[in-house]
């Protein structure tokens, strides 16, 4: 009966093997039934995904491999529509499935349904891996305290007093400075140093995450609350930190929906997750990050002016590398032995001449880029040397022994690609320099959007 059906649509029987040789290539699952809801067609990956025969399935009705849920094939006979993106459960092992289907129009005529069934449960189990270690990384990330600050400067010592007092009460913290300051591992330093040590830190990035996904991972989901959504919902970011501190690096990133619904969060002690209506209490420490001009956004209603306040209770401005040079010294020794342990070097020093023309330069992506200077004189290294040298440094202020003493750098070498990222990250600094870190304005001299410029930092390593 079926292959009657087959033939009747499929024409010759050249065409019926073409037909399902096409859809057995399909690594998801495909099933056919008549006008009538009765099974006509299946593939390989069907049988696979559901674990059902053809005997079990062709000839039967539609309803005859679902575990959980209703027909999305009888749906569509009844309506005449497609339908997508239905969550059901099909076969003896109950297998978690997405299902689409459409109807199988013949001239002019509806002679059946089509369903395509994408496997999610093989899907949702790495992710649900993914998700567990993503989380644990995000907790063990917590390991930073006052003793791992670097710096004997006045302003080094006295932001590091201000901290430690914030750490002793329980009010919100905002970090503010350029990139590369060091706002992170004062977070760490606050939460350890705080009543609320032994809790969660939880570490988000505002601007990594899109305006669709960042209330979702902030307050979590419910059940349902989406397509994709993980059954049962799932705890957000403020749930994940109850009890604890949750660190909000790259504030100025989040969008107005956010910022009022974080408002609430901290006003209330409430969270709703997405989806759902009811409340839930939480008990979170707030400490927030940026290096933009909150100001500036309030006034241009990029930011709300409420939530500006409520974050600003104590304020904490990290200095920029150009602002505490004297330091540089303890940070380069400090950075040297890190990476001699990584990269299995021994113990190197470093001539006065390159610590003079380390503390000639301005830094505009602060201790981060004389952290990746350093890395980078150490790989230059040859194996055989224990000495860094000017020529080791490979900056745009250092000079070849050719050049003299003029500001005339050896001509480029690599490929295109590092060229254009070495381009790319100077100009980046550049701009960055010029708008004293205000992100908004730089992707606006840039042409390109807010997202796109996070994107560029990122890569770079510039935040």
């Amino acid at each position: 009966m079926a292959e009657d059906k087959i033939s009747q649509l499929a024409g010759d029987g050249d065409s019926k093997l073409l037909l399902q040789t096409i859809i057995d290539s399909l690594s998801d699952a495909v099933s056919v039934v008549d006008e009538n809801g009765i099974g006509i067609m299946i593939n390989r990956a069907y049988t696979r995904i559901t674990g059902m025969t053809e005997e079990q399935v062709l000839n039967k009705p539609a309803t005859v491999d679902i575990a959980e849920g209703e027909s999305v094939h009888l749906r569509v006979l009844q309506t005449g529509k497609p339908v997508k993106g239905v969550r059901m459960k099909v076969g003896p092992f109950r297998r978690e499935v997405i299902v689409s289907c459409a109807p199988l129009i013949i001239k002019g005529e509806l002679k059946g349904s089509v369903g395509v069934i994408h496997d999610i449960s093989e899907l949702r189990r790495v992710m649900e891996e993914l998700e567990r270690t993503r989380r644990l990384i995000r907790k063990l990330e917590s390991r930073y305290t006052f003793d791992d600050i670097i710096g004997a400067s006045n302003q080094i010592r006295d932001t590091v007093e201000r901290a430690k007092q914030a750490a002793a009460t329980p009010v919100c913290v905002l970090l503010r400075g350029e990139c590369g300051t060091g706002k992170e591992l004062f977070a760490h330093a606050i939460h350890h140093a705080s009543a609320r040590a032994e809790k969660p830190f939880i570490r988000v990035n505002c601007a990594s995450l899109t305006d669709t996904l960042l209330e979702s991972e902030l307050f979590g989901y419910a059940d349902g609350a989406f397509t994709g959504a993980k059954k049962g919902g799932r705890k957000g970011y403020f749930e994940e930190a109850d009890s604890g501190t949750l660190f909000l690096d790259e504030i100025g990133a989040m969008n107005l929906e956010a910022q009022a619904r974080l408002l609430r969060a901290i006003q209330e002690g409430e969270i709703i997750r997405v989806g759902e209506s009811r409340s839930r209490s939480v008990d979170v420490r707030i400490i927030a990050a940026t290096n933009t001009d909150l100001e500036k956004m309030t006034d241009q209603k990029y930011f709300r002016k409420d939530l500006y306040y409520r974050l600003n209770v104590f304020p904490i401005v990290m200095p920029p590398l150009k602002e505490i040079k004297s330091d540089i010294p303890l940070l380069v020794k400090h950075f040297l032995a890190r990476y001699a342990q990584e990269y299995g070097r021994t113990v190197v020093e470093i001539t006065p001449a390159v610590y003079r023309r380390l503390k000639e330069y301005d830094w505009p992506g602060n201790m981060r880029e004389l952290q990746n200077v350093i890395a980078r004189a150490l790989i230059n290294l040859d194996r055989d040397e224990h000495v860094i040298e000017e020529r080791h440094l490979m900056m745009p202020f250092i000079t070849t022994p050719e050049t003299g003493s003029g500001q005339v750098s050896a001509p480029p070498e690599g490929t295109l690609k590092d060229l254009h990222d070495s381009w790319e990250k100077e100009l980046l600094l550049r701009v960055l320099r010029e708008v004293e870190g205000n992100k908004a304005e730089a992707a606006r001299r840039l042409n390109i959007s807010i997202r796109n410029l996070y994107n560029k930092l990122h890569h770079h390593k510039l935040i």
